[in-house]
């Protein structure tokens, strides 16, 4: 009997507190949001306006990179005793002449019977077959040798007076071996 009692009563219990829930009466919201509906409008800040983006034209492209290791004078004492070095501007300019030395990479070699090139890629994405005495890079550099793993190159640059040359050796190693 006790427990039918407890029962009934926390069946009571509950409806009288479910009752407190169920009424329509939303007078409260409906004043708060005709309160936010009269209030005025913010002001919306324009857009700012920005300067429009100007080119910068890089003029310094044939002198030598500041990144380079400058050429000491007793180097260049040295080679002008040796020979007096010129680039032949009457030649005509290879496809490969008009990209800087740093940005090509050597991807690979070919061999056709006793014809042997060396496979170099451009910065961008254009793959060429050089072989030695051909030119290549803005510094009139010329490939001396060719191996499976690298180009030799001889560039000729300005010695930093009027009409001074230099011969400078570089190479292109094959890309991948960079890290061993």
């Amino acid at each position: 009997m006790r427990s039918s009692f407890t029962t009934s009563f926390a069946l009571i219990l509950c409806g009288v507190l479910l009752t407190g829930c169920g009424g329509s009466d939303f007078s409260d919201l409906d004043t708060f949001m005709v309160e936010k509906k009269a209030r005025p409008g913010g002001i919306i800040a324009p857009i700012p306006t920005f300067k429009a983006y100007e080119a910068f034209a890089y003029s310094a492209a044939v002198q030598r990179s500041p990144f380079d290791r400058p050429i000491e004078v007793r180097e260049i004492t040295q080679l002008r005793a040796v020979s007096a070095v010129k680039p032949d501007n009457t030649r005509a300019k290879e496809f490969l002449e008009q990209f800087t030395f740093d940005s090509l990479s050597m991807v690979g070699t070919l061999e056709k019977g006793e014809q042997d090139w060396t496979l170099v890629q451009d910065p961008e994405g254009g793959v060429h077959r050089v072989q030695q005495g051909d030119y290549l890079g803005r510094n009139h550099g010329k490939i001396v040798n060719t191996t499976d793993t690298y180009v030799a190159v001889i560039e000729i640059v300005s010695d930093g007076s009027a009409d001074g040359w230099v011969e400078r050796p570089r190479t292109i190693k094959l890309s991948g071996l960079d890290g061993l």
